[in-house]
């Protein structure tokens, strides 16, 4: 038997907001495969699927438009996005050992009395600026859910009518 789950459902499942889920419907990057009776969304497994293809493209970097035209021009798959974010780790972690180093070698020559040089500092802090990045952005998209969230409350609280989608 096929599992569905409806818009609620998902959004908890995926950590993301029904609005992100129903922006995506609206603009045609990720549509319910099927509805019920009284016209809710309802997602399959591979809805899920497609929606790891677009969260996984989006982290490498790419617009939605460009999620889109990737994945309606069939021009990459699922496996490929698989090994996409395997190399992305896989830099992440060079990353972070190249810092690692950095910041061994700095620690060497402070306990060691010897002079840190200007070069030091700079490789130093390059290195974790480069770390740094990528925290920023994953609390801005935090940030940015939090408030989704706070606007959606706050339109119960106002009077506003919800939706019934809101409600599951």
């Amino acid at each position: 038997m096929k599992r569905h789950w409806k818009v609620g459902d998902l959004a908890k499942l995926t950590g993301l907001t029904v609005r992100t889920l129903r922006y995506y419907d609206q603009i045609g990057l990720f549509s319910p495969s099927a509805q019920t009776e009284s016209g809710h969304r309802l997602y399959s497994e591979s809805d899920l699927s497609r929606l790891h293809q677009i969260l996984s493209l989006k982290e490498l970097g790419l617009s939605l438009e460009e999620i889109k035209s990737v994945l309606t021009g069939g021009q990459i798959g699922p496996l490929e996005i698989v090994h996409l974010q395997m190399d992305r780790i896989k830099e992440q972690i060079r990353r972070q050992q190249k810092l690692l180093e950095q910041l061994g070698h700095v620690s060497k020559l402070m306990q060691g009395k010897a002079q840190v040089t200007v070069e030091d500092f700079t490789d130093l802090l390059q290195a974790m600026q480069m770390g740094f990045e990528k925290p920023v952005i994953e609390r801005q998209t935090s940030w940015e859910r939090h408030l989704d969230r706070l606007g959606d409350f706050l339109a119960g609280e106002s009077g506003m009518p919800k939706l019934e989608e809101d409600k599951q």
